[in-house]
């Protein structure tokens, strides 16, 4: 389903956010969310912690928790490299079973149509435009946890309107092919273009085409 964002005055702000989660056999770490800081700017994230198992669970609900309820005392949650450097402090891998994860925060700005974004060690959020052209947007960072001392960066781009933005972690584009090779992120992005082009972007669309293209049973995204 999508959700838009209702102002007042009873506008309607042009957003949809729909989201596919399809598990693997084993608990895993992944965890997605959004949430509104005020009527303008809408916070979203992915979070893709290492390994299977409650181990891998654990951080991914705990940051959830903390970012949902703004738990973190003095913290910018509409600058996302601070968001990340707060969370790499919070979760060092000695103090959390040896656990890192990696991670895309973004946030857009409705009224003037500004993602502001930063990475850290995640897959690229892909953002296609009306034109079909994309733009892969990823800062400099190592994944959460490593490294106390980790530098995280922000980027701002322009969203068109009409553009999609996706945000999925590796699951949906490491498959291994019966050559031996992975199939890949480019190729990844070459389908969202095309489904983009059929009217087709809806991620449970987007899950099956990947599906429908590999013959495969089980992916997560």
């Amino acid at each position: 389903p999508g959700h838009g964002r209702e102002q007042p005055g009873s506008t309607i702000w042009p957003i949809a956010v729909t989201s596919q989660f399809v598990p693997s056999r084993k608990l895993g770490g992944d965890c997605f969310d959004f949430f509104w800081l005020d009527s303008d700017r809408l916070a979203l994230y992915l979070v893709d912690a290492a390994g299977h198992g409650l181990k891998a669970a654990l951080p991914s609900l705990s940051v959830l928790n903390l970012l949902r309820s703004q738990a973190l005392p003095g913290l910018n949650y509409a600058q996302p490299s601070a968001v990340l450097a707060a969370l790499n402090q919070t979760f060092q891998m000695s103090d959390r079973n040896d656990k890192y994860f990696t991670m895309w925060y973004g946030l857009y700005n409705c009224r003037d149509r500004q993602l502001t974004y930063a990475s850290a060690g995640h897959p690229p959020g892909l953002l296609i435009h009306p034109n079909y052209q994309v733009d892969r947007l990823r800062t400099p960072g190592l994944p959460i946890g490593m490294f106390a001392e980790a530098d995280y960066a922000d980027a701002t781009c322009d969203v068109v309107s009409g553009s999609v933005l996706y945000v999925f972690s590796d699951g949906i584009y490491e498959i291994d092919q019966p050559d031996g090779t992975i199939w890949g992120l480019e190729a990844l992005v070459n389908l969202l273009v095309d489904c983009e082009a059929h009217d087709c972007e809806a991620a449970a669309t987007v899950v099956d085409r990947v599906r429908q293209h590999h013959h495969l049973s089980l992916i997560h995204i």
